[in-house]
C-alpha cells in the first residue's frame, strides 16, 4: 500500500494538483491502524488509502481539507476512547496524525 500512496502523490504533483498526506505518527492503546499508516486526500475531497475509517478518519479528512486551503501542517489527535451512544467501538486508543500539504 505504501508504494501506491507514493505513486498517488507523484501523479498529483505531476498534474500540478495539491494533495494532503495524513500519516499516523503515534498511537496509544487499541487503534485501527498503527504508526506509519497513510491516507492521501485530494482537493475535490476524494481520498486514497486509509488511517482507520469511521469517525476518526472523517475528523482527519476534515482537517486535511483545511490544510489544502491554508497550507499549514498540523497534528490531529483522534481520541477513540470516548463511547458514542448506540455504537459499539472495537478500538479504545488514541492516534496522533500528522497532516501536511504536498505540491
Amino acid at each position: 500500500m505504501q508504494d501506491e500512496i507514493y505513486r498517488e502523490i507523484l501523479s498529483a504533483v505531476e498534474r500540478g494538483e495539491p494533495v494532503v498526506l495524513a500519516t499516523v505518527a503515534r498511537t496509544r492503546g487499541s487503534t485501527p491502524r498503527k504508526t506509519g499508516a497513510k491516507m492521501v486526500v485530494r482537493k475535490d475531497g476524494s481520498f486514497f488509502g486509509t488511517i482507520g475509517g469511521g469517525c476518526g478518519e472523517a475528523e482527519v479528512w476534515q482537517e486535511a481539507m483545511d490544510v489544502i486551503a491554508d497550507g499549514k501542517p498540523r497534528i490531529v489527535t483522534v481520541d477513540l476512547t470516548e463511547p458514542l451512544d448506540g455504537e459499539d467501538k472495537i478500538c479504545g486508543g488514541v492516534m496522533d496524525v500528522f497532516v501536511e500539504r504536498v505540491g
